[in-house]
């Protein structure tokens, strides 16, 4: 599924990926040129200067260096070009891959998604779609490095079949050295940094989200000392994983150099002609090497692959039911322990129970955010699991007791409710959460900008924006969890008369958790756990 969307992406950006392979087999084609050319123009010229003033004279130096100025330009120009085109294939192809995971990841189901750590899927959706880089670049390193080769061995050829033999025997050594070798010793080592480094974004997330609190009690060198282990493991793989690439690098270093010694020593003809064939060998030696990179980041590009799918694989979200107006006129009906509890549309149900009962795993149940709650909740006969969340947000607002802002404006946070919402809706919201004259006084309000997770705001201002963005979604039913917490009793009494008037001006049903009995008086049905 990854491999289809990667090829999707590339296939989107072939005009620049064939430009770049059009510059890569000419950047390698004028690399052998160069040097088997300049190869054979110095060793003729020494041999001329050797034998007198005479064959000086003789000696046609102009073709030679105006040949060697364009290999050398050509060979500049087209290196440059192709890594100019290469990574804009790779970076534009990358742009839309990124969206499309996230969006295959928002539509899945939410109990799959949440029950993933943060750190791992930021992991995913950037270093892992990084290392699929190459997975796009391959595709102008073959190319360049065939022509780079063929270019080598036909200028060997010209010495002698012997000397291309040498070579092509050269070539495939390297190749069988790399493409054999390489990734079986680097696989482990690259899973093992991977899994260090999401460990590590993991634990990152967790702790950046309590960080006041970490200040506070001066928990920071224990921190350390709890992640020192991951840190340490991942210092320790990428170490591994650079001394095995040295060995690689040196290994090919090692098969080039007596590939050349080898063509050297078998090509036929003059002095320059061998010289050309030998230096030819090394640049074609050079061109096929481009393919150990590949081999060498093979391992961590499968290993991202196969992170991916795993995230691509997620099951998506029950399709939208088709009768949302049906289900908004029918009543909600709550099981547990043989008890039943039916609330009809309009009415207000308050859900109680001691702390840890799972008032909160219910609503989440309900909202079509996780499934796990013991207790079952039907609509018309049907259990919310399976009408899924594209058809339960249709029901239901909620206002949760850990409640999420965007890092944007307050318009933007209320904006999400629903589309189309305007300014006097967005007051009248803020009016009834208690938050209207909070949001005047900021310097810029409704378009104030309020940091990561509203961080401008205190949690009682963070959770009552979050009651304005439910009361603006305009849902049959409205859920609160613990809506008045961190308030003073005289803003929560507010609050609780606005509420009232808000229910009785809309019809809406109201579905409540609350410890704090400043807004029972609004129930008129209890469902305890």
């Amino acid at each position: 599924m990854i491999a289809q969307m990667l090829q999707d992406a590339s296939r989107r950006q072939r005009s620049a990926t064939g430009v770049a392979i059009i510059l890569a087999v000419l950047a390698a084609i004028a690399g052998v040129g160069l040097l088997a050319v300049s190869g054979w123009f110095l060793t003729g010229a020494a041999i001329a200067g050797a034998a007198g003033v005479a064959a000086v004279r003789g000696f046609n130096y102009l073709l030679p260096s105006a040949g060697i100025r364009a290999f050398a330009i050509t060979r500049t120009l087209g290196r440059y070009g192709e890594r100019l085109f290469s990574h804009r294939a790779a970076f534009f192809a990358l742009a839309d891959v990124r969206p499309a995971l996230f969006g295959r990841l928002a539509g899945a189901e939410p109990a799959a998604v949440f029950s993933r750590p943060s750190g791992e899927v930021a992991a995913q959706l950037g270093s892992d779609v990084d290392a699929l880089e190459d997975a796009v670049v391959r595709r102008v390193t073959l190319p360049g490095a065939v022509a780079g080769a063929c270019t080598g061995l036909i200028a060997c050829f010209l010495a002698g079949p012997w000397a291309a033999a040498a070579l092509l025997a050269g070539l495939a050594a390297m190749r069988l050295a790399s493409r054999g070798v390489v990734p079986g010793l680097l696989a482990a080592q690259v899973r093992r940094r991977a899994d260090a480094m999401t460990r590590l974004k993991s634990s990152y997330a967790e702790y950046a989200a309590c960080s006041a609190e970490i200040a506070v009690y001066g928990l920071i060198p224990q921190i350390i000392e709890a992640i020192g282990m991951d840190i340490e493991e991942l210092e320790a793989s990428r170490l591994a994983i650079v001394r095995l690439e040295a060995m690689t690098q040196g290994g090919q270093l090692v098969l080039a150099a007596v590939t050349v010694a080898c063509v050297l020593a078998l090509a036929n003809g003059a002095a320059p002609l061998a010289a050309a064939a030998a230096l030819a060998g090394a640049s074609a030696a050079e061109a096929w090497s481009g393919l150990v990179r590949t081999d060498l980041n093979r391992p961590r590009v499968d290993d991202a692959l196969r992170r991916l799918e795993d995230m691509a694989s997620l099951p998506p979200r029950a399709p939208h039911h088709s009768g949302i107006e049906r289900l908004a006129r029918a009543p909600l009906r709550f099981e547990s322990e043989g008890r039943i509890c039916e609330v009809q549309p309009g009415s207000r149900l308050l859900i109680g129970g001691a702390s840890g009962k799972g008032k909160t795993r219910l609503l989440g149940t309900l909202m079509g955010l996780r499934g796990d709650a013991p207790q079952r909740v039907t609509i018309e006969g049907t259990d919310v699991r399976d009408l899924g969340l594209e058809t339960l947000r249709k029901l239901f607002a909620q206002a949760p007791q850990d409640a999420s802002l965007l890092a944007g404006t307050v318009a933007d946070n209320l904006r999400m409710a629903r589309q189309g919402v305007i300014e006097s809706e967005m007051w009248a919201a803020l009016d009834t959460a208690c938050l209207a004259e909070t949001v005047r006084a900021l310097p810029d309000g409704l378009n104030q900008w309020l940091g990561g997770d509203g961080a401008r705001l205190s949690g009682g201002q963070r959770k009552r924006l979050s009651l304005a963005r439910a009361l603006l979604g305009e849902r049959p039913w409205i859920v609160l969890d613990e809506p008045s917490e961190g308030l003073d009793s005289a803003t929560e009494q507010h609050l609780a008369r606005n509420l009232g008037e808000w229910l009785d001006q809309t019809g809406t049903g109201l579905i409540l958790v609350s410890h704090r009995e400043g807004l029972h008086h609004l129930v008129d049905k209890v469902f305890a756990l």
